[in-house]
């Protein structure tokens, strides 16, 4: 029961990041949430990027979904890990912040998954 709980909440995050990123892409939460100035969300060539890159983290988020209605655990481990995988990457290359912000939820998924 736990695991489905935080692995929903991690669905239900990527599906807030999603709405930042493609829904409102140069509003001021976006760029308070990402750490930029609207001008920058502004710029088209960003514009265009952060909605693509929305669109990925919504198939995260469906996919995670599909893991929990078929009850396959492995696919759902699998998601989790490369969630964080993806922010231990952000956390190196941009803010260690990210670990824990976009990884935290995934990682104590793990974690319950698999005790």
């Amino acid at each position: 029961m736990l695991t489905t709980v935080l692995a929903a909440l991690t669905a239900l995050e990527f599906v807030f990041i999603f709405w930042l990123e493609t829904i409102m892409t140069d509003s001021e939460k976006t760029a308070k949430t990402f750490g930029m100035d609207v001008s920058v969300l502004k710029d088209p060539n960003m514009n265009v990027s952060m909605k693509n890159q929305g669109v990925y983290n919504l198939g995260i988020a469906v996919l995670i979904l599909v893991a929990l209605f078929a009850k396959q655990k492995a696919m759902l481990l699998c998601l989790m890990g490369y969630i964080v995988f993806v922010a231990a990457y952000g956390s190196a290359t941009v803010n260690r912040s990210i670990l824990l912000k976009q990884g935290g939820l995934a990682i104590l998924t793990i974690i319950s998954a698999l005790f």
